[in-house]
């Protein structure tokens, strides 16, 4: 047995995601945290920062910056300055941030992480949206074509999800250096989104930081990263953004100013404590979720009627259930116990999100009642 099989009960805690069924049998698959406690060594350190005993103001020591850039070149080949980050609270945060950096219009496609649709609006700034392509088999893929057609004179900034939340993609090196291209004769900057770039399902599937493809990605780029998602630590509200030119950086740094909370301590000892002692226990993780998803795409595979993509990368299943016709699809499966995201928060009515990071036997009865679910529509 998995230490992941391991139930813990959050029901009773300070946990949003059970909270918000409290004595209800209603299993909570919907927000994206995960049912697991987080690394031993995350933990070590956690204890070491409390018997320190003092919590003043504290900035991040050069030994976490030191572990982020090591990080980066072992996963991803992919080599930064220490002075390229910036830290944040939360990564919503820098997405709300750029919108406020960039003067201009914004780009992006739907379905999408809900905050990228928020976003531009709380800044002021209009929003131009396009449908990500889907082909007959469920595929995922950039409409180019849309993507244009969405394209105004007065669009500067494009938001990325990479990998893609909510539909699973682990966008490959041709499709991103297509979106290079794009923003290259456009002039755009793009933010990328990159807080699951630790959940790459797919063996054979690498990430691959946008920033990482030339050196004019690089100078048009910001992007965000986090190690929330990977060792479920969103809690501890600890991000960065890494913005290689120093001109959009001074801007990202201003639009910050006065607004933005500095990073808790304890954020910052868990963060580097992950990126350098976590690396058997994300390898467990991986083998754990690749488990868990092909369990969901068998499950609902054999239901009629319903569909979703191959998952190349989060803990997200993305599912088609607008062929049970049901007015309100979220309200339909918490009334039979199973609490999924529902589609239209993220652009897309019909459609609902579940979260399969979770002990194995929690997964398995909330897959039969999404089976009873599908019979009772």
């Amino acid at each position: 047995m998995s230490h992941f099989d391991q139930p813990i009960d959050r029901r009773q805690s300070d946990s949003y995601k059970w909270g918000k069924y409290a004595g209800r049998d209603i299993l909570p698959l919907w927000v994206a945290d995960m049912d697991f406690a987080a690394p031993p060594a995350v933990l070590a350190a956690l204890q070491a920062r409390l018997e320190h005993g003092v919590f003043g103001y504290g900035g991040p020591p050069p030994s976490l910056d030191a572990a982020v850039q090591a990080h980066l070149e072992s996963e991803y080949g992919w080599h930064i300055e220490a002075e390229w980050i910036v830290w944040l609270p939360g990564l919503v945060t820098g997405l709300n941030v750029a919108c406020r950096a960039v003067e201009g219009e914004v780009l992006t496609a739907a379905p999408i992480y809900p905050p990228f649709l928020s976003a531009p609006r709380f800044s002021g700034r209009r929003l131009n949206r396009f449908e990500l392509g889907c082909s007959e088999e469920g595929a995922w893929h950039w409409d180019t074509t849309a993507m244009q057609a969405a394209l105004t004179p007065a669009s500067k900034l494009f938001l990325l999800c990479h990998p893609h939340n909510p539909v699973g993609r682990c966008w490959s090196r041709d499709e991103l250096l297509g979106l290079a291209d794009f923003a290259e004769r456009h002039d755009l900057i793009v933010c990328s989104d990159e807080i699951h770039c630790g959940l790459i399902l797919d063996a054979e599937k690498r990430h691959i930081p946008f920033a990482s493809l030339s050196a004019d990605a690089a100078r048009r780029s910001i992007t965000l990263m986090a190690p929330s998602k990977t060792f479920n630590i969103p809690g501890l509200g600890c991000a960065f953004a890494v913005i290689p030119d120093a001109t959009l950086r001074r801007r990202f740094l201003r639009a910050m100013d006065g607004i933005v909370p500095h990073v808790n301590v304890f954020g910052f000892a868990a963060c580097e404590a992950a990126y350098r002692d976590c690396t058997d226990w994300h390898r467990e993780l991986i083998a754990y979720l690749r488990g868990n998803r092909d369990r969901v795409e068998t499950a609902i595979g054999a239901l009629p009627g319903i569909r979703m993509s191959h998952v190349e990368a989060t803990y997200l299943a993305w599912i088609d259930v607008r062929g049970l016709q049901l007015d309100k699809p979220a309200a339909h499966f918490e009334a039979h116990g199973l609490g999924l995201s529902d589609g239209a928060d993220f652009g897309a009515p019909g459609w609902l999100r579940l979260n399969f990071g979770c002990p194995r036997a929690t997964l398995d009865e909330a897959l039969h009642r999404f089976a009873a679910a599908c019979q009772a529509a």
